[in-house]
């Protein structure tokens, strides 16, 4: 995959992990959060010299290729909008009713977390994806392709072109990755569900995303 730079809205535990493990990878990433840059000196140190922190949220969407938003669902409204027109969005975000509260669309499942990020992004690409996986794991458990047992990782989006993007990231950074269709279909891999935060290959994470139900939380 040509290098790329990755804006990051949201820097915490998996947001700050797939920003290390993509400038591991030689991209560039820049950080931002709800707390300025001033923040965000230790996670650019930590990271190293392919990252910088941005003054704003709207400044790290405009200088990524692609956008990763890793924030709560409470801060989706609270997005730049305008500066991530066209791109391609990774969003991160899981509902989990004891953290976010009880959210009656997602409850019914007459939407899903992915949906509703796009409904917020209505001018992006929105591709969820390392919504599965632990901080930690995403730094550890990548593998080269044909390894046995290498782990697999799930991604939805209704956009054929921004899921082979993601899918090569998957793949470039050491893991299998699985189309489980659109964003309607987000849910499979959330909190609560089989597949979610468990290792797991190929042909596990199809078994497990084909058995997940939405009554399960």
């Amino acid at each position: 995959m040509k290098k790329l730079t990755f804006g990051f809205i949201g820097t915490g535990h998996i947001g700050g992990a797939v920003a290390k493990v993509l400038a591991r990878a030689g991209h560039d990433v820049v950080l931002s959060n709800s707390r300025g840059p001033a923040s965000l000196a230790d996670a650019v140190k930590d990271i190293g010299p392919r990252a910088k922190a941005a003054p704003s949220t709207a400044d790290a969407a405009k200088a990524g290729d692609i956008v990763v938003v890793a924030v709560p669902i409470r801060a989706m409204m609270d997005l730049p909008e305008e500066a991530m027109a066209g791109k391609i969005v990774i969003g991160t975000t899981n509902y989990i009713p004891q953290y976010d509260g009880h959210i009656g669309d997602l409850d019914s499942g007459s939407t899903t977390t992915a949906q509703m990020l796009q409904k917020q992004l209505p001018k992006s690409r929105v591709v969820k994806a390392f919504s599965h996986i632990s901080a930690a794991e995403v730094l550890t458990d990548g593998a080269p392709q044909g390894s046995p047992g290498r782990r697999a990782l799930a991604l939805v989006g209704d956009d054929a072109e921004a899921k082979r993007a993601v899918a090569g990231l998957y793949e470039e950074l050491g893991f299998d990755a699985i189309d489980a269709g659109g964003l309607a279909e987000s849910w499979r891999f959330e909190f609560g569900q089989p597949s979610f935060a468990v290792r797991q290959n190929a042909a596990q994470l199809r078994e497990n995303l084909a058995r997940a139900s939405r009554g399960q939380k």
